[in-house]
């Protein structure tokens, strides 16, 4: 039978491997983080006619004489290149901007990807639009993240709470003129117990003339008494005192003729907070806003890298899984390590170029033709031979 009609179909074969490959390209030209592929052919064993020969004392050496046996796919690779970003403003829309993959549980298997279409389940976990757990680093009551050790489903606590905060500190600023004696100037603070609970102290600016004031809290219990330098302040610097258990600073009040603002300009202490909203940094972090004014991080979200990431092998879904010659992942997060920042808000697009597809289109179909004719002029070929003898 004639070889060429064997490598006709080796090259239809292989042929229709890269027109296959192209058309899913194509296909998954809108799919999120897509990441195209491209064939690569080799071509088969070749047969020995005739061996090589080396020169002799009378004869020159000549070349070997093979014939071909046809066309083989050699293996069909990833192109990780960056897509371009696709803005959602959806907030749980994360786009990897550099290398890494996102982590996710499905089923019990560990899943890479690039595509960071999530949302939040009923559960409040992290998932990906097929049901997987994205993973990270969850965040102790504290909001401390222990990055490194084992990773975890990345959840949304909507019933965490922000610790109340007691009030140990004030501090009163603005202006207090001189005035009459016994012109009384009452202020009240907003403060907080251990519990959160809410409660009210008083501090009385008494003038004793002179532009002179006693300062002391409602109780009588503590008191301190500024007196002004006539250049606008009052000259003594670290002036406390104690009301209710809570250092008032009087440091920051100055003494200018004029209206009387004086105020409380800073009081810590806080009560307990709910959840109220989230944020999704470029860093990953999973931070909680609450309702009391604290931002407190709740988790971080695991990105992982490969030695060899066109090694991995595609397992649907827009999900990748490690085999032997990917290496093993390396886990980080982002902005760490050579892995790529996260871009909230926006999608990676899949990185398909189609004016080069449609070309690779076009070598594809010539390229079977071409073959289909080998096939056919070989079947010539034989029917004359068969019809020799008649």
């Amino acid at each position: 039978m004639l070889r060429s009609l064997y490598s006709g179909i080796s090259g239809l074969r292989s042929h229709q491997a890269m027109l296959d490959v192209t058309g899913n390209n194509i296909a998954n030209v809108n799919t999120t983080a897509f990441k195209a592929s491209a064939t690569q052919f080799q071509d088969t064993l070749s047969q020995m006619t005739s061996a090589a020969a080396a020169p002799q004392n009378e004869t020159g050496g000549t070349n070997a004489a093979q014939v071909g046996l046809g066309v083989q796919v050699t293996g069909i690779s990833t192109n990780f290149a960056q897509g371009s970003a696709q803005a959602t403003g959806k907030a749980t829309d994360l786009m990897i901007s550099g290398d890494g993959f996102f982590v996710t549980q499905l089923g019990g298997e560990t899943l890479y990807t690039r595509a960071g279409s999530f949302d939040f389940d009923a559960s409040g976990n992290l998932v990906s639009p097929d049901g997987a757990f994205v993973q990270g680093y969850m965040a102790d009551v504290d909001g401390n993240i222990p990055t490194g050790g084992a990773t975890g489903t990345i959840s949304l606590p909507v019933d965490a709470m922000a610790p109340a905060v007691l009030t140990t500190r004030a501090s009163f600023s603005g202006n207090l003129p001189s005035a009459d004696v016994d012109t009384i100037v009452t202020r009240d603070l907003d403060v907080f117990d251990a519990a959160g609970n809410r409660s009210t102290i008083s501090v009385n600016f008494t003038s004793t003339g002179d532009g002179e004031w006693s300062v002391t809290d409602a109780a009588n219990t503590s008191s301190a008494t500024l007196t002004a330098d006539g250049e606008g302040g009052f000259g003594v610097a670290g002036t406390l005192v104690t009301a209710s258990g809570v250092t008032v600073d009087l440091d920051a009040l100055q003494s200018f003729a004029g209206e009387t603002t004086v105020a409380a300009s800073v009081v810590n202490g806080k009560a307990a907070g709910t959840l109220e909203s989230y944020t999704l940094g470029s860093d990953g972090i999973l931070t909680g806003v609450f309702s009391n004014g604290d931002q407190l991080a709740l988790g971080r979200i695991a990105l992982a890298n490969f030695v060899n990431p066109g090694g991995l092998e595609k397992a649907g879904g827009s999900g990748y899984r490690v085999t032997a010659n990917s290496g093993g992942a390396v886990l980080g997060t982002a902005g760490v390590g050579g892995l790529g920042a996260l871009l909230a808000g926006s999608l990676e697009m899949s990185n398909v170029d189609l004016s080069q597809e449609f070309t690779n289109l076009i070598v594809a179909q010539r390229g079977f033709q071409a073959n289909a004719r080998i096939i056919t002029t070989s079947d010539e070929l034989l029917q004359e031979i068969t019809s020799l003898k008649r």
